[in-house]
């Protein structure tokens, strides 16, 4: 980590979720006293496409009119991203300055959101992004295609929207005892983010004794840090099935979980938790790796 100040960085692109994830960001930002960026990424690599996969069709004698009749179209449609971007990055600030975030930080940057984000890490101390990006904004059966790219490729805290913002009340830690789940209780009793919040530290185990030694171990950090409101659960069955189903019988606001904890492998042959949790939570699932 670098001696630059880190932000908490929310990802905007003008979908449905837009609003709602800079209204969580402005959470996470208030409650651990950290600037917040709103980052905007104009991609012009399709624009390159259009125009050689158009240059090869053209006939001799029109090739040149046309390449310059597409070259104007395209620097007309740079403008428009320009303004589009100016636009979205303006309406987003004042809507976090009214959820009293005193001077947000404007950014667009050009190019593909993930090499951003990767060149950005060090400066991010919270992403937080929606589930669905603007090319995926009515398909509620899916994720945004870029998501699981950026969760693999990122070793900062990550907070995916995928709803309306409801100030979090009730937190879920979904807990296996694995380094990331560590990463995840650790956070939670060292964070002001989480003071005050019912913590519900939930463990998916078939093996009820395991579950529980884990659980007292988890639970033995949350009280030393002054985490009074715990309660422990000990759950069986699939772990993406019962989450699910615990976070909605108990109304959690907010997950905290590993990510991808699994191999490559394991992921391709039998399809990924983190990304069945991602389809299946109605929920924002905060993710650690």
């Amino acid at each position: 980590m670098n001696n630059q100040q880190t932000n908490v960085l929310a990802c905007i692109d003008g979908a449905a979720l837009t609003e709602a994830v800079c209204d969580y960001a402005a959470w996470v930002a208030l409650g651990i006293a950290a600037p917040l960026e709103l980052l905007h990424t104009i991609d012009h690599h399709h624009e390159t496409a259009i125009t050689s996969d158009l240059s090869g069709n053209i006939g001799l004698g029109s090739q040149a009119h046309l390449l310059e009749e597409i070259s104007a179209l395209e620097q007309q449609q740079s403008k428009l991203q320009l303004q589009k971007a100016k636009a979205l990055l303006q309406a987003a600030k004042e809507h976090v300055i009214t959820a009293g975030i005193a001077e947000p930080i404007c950014s667009k940057r050009h190019g593909g959101l993930i090499e951003s984000l990767v060149e950005l890490e060090e400066n991010i101390r919270v992403l937080v992004l929606g589930v669905r990006g603007l090319s995926h904004d009515k398909k509620n059966n899916k994720i945004g295609a870029e998501l699981e790219a950026i969760i693999r490729s990122l070793h900062q805290p990550i907070l995916i929207v995928n709803g309306e913002f409801k100030q979090p009340e009730r937190i879920m830690i979904a807990y296996d005892g694995s380094k990331a789940a560590d990463k995840a209780v650790d956070m939670v009793a060292a964070s002001p983010l989480y003071k005050g919040l019912a913590c519900h530290l939930v463990c998916v185990n078939d093996k009820q004794d395991t579950a529980h030694e884990l659980l007292e171990q988890a639970a033995g950090k949350l009280q030393a840090a002054g985490h009074l409101d715990i309660t422990s659960s000990k759950l069986t069955g699939k772990a993406d099935e019962a989450l699910c189903a615990y976070q909605q019988q108990h109304a959690i606001d907010l997950t905290v979980m590993g990510a991808f904890s699994h191999t490559r492998l394991h992921d391709m042959v039998l399809g990924s938790f983190t990304h069945k949790m991602l389809l299946n939570t109605n929920k924002p699932l905060l993710l650690l790796r």
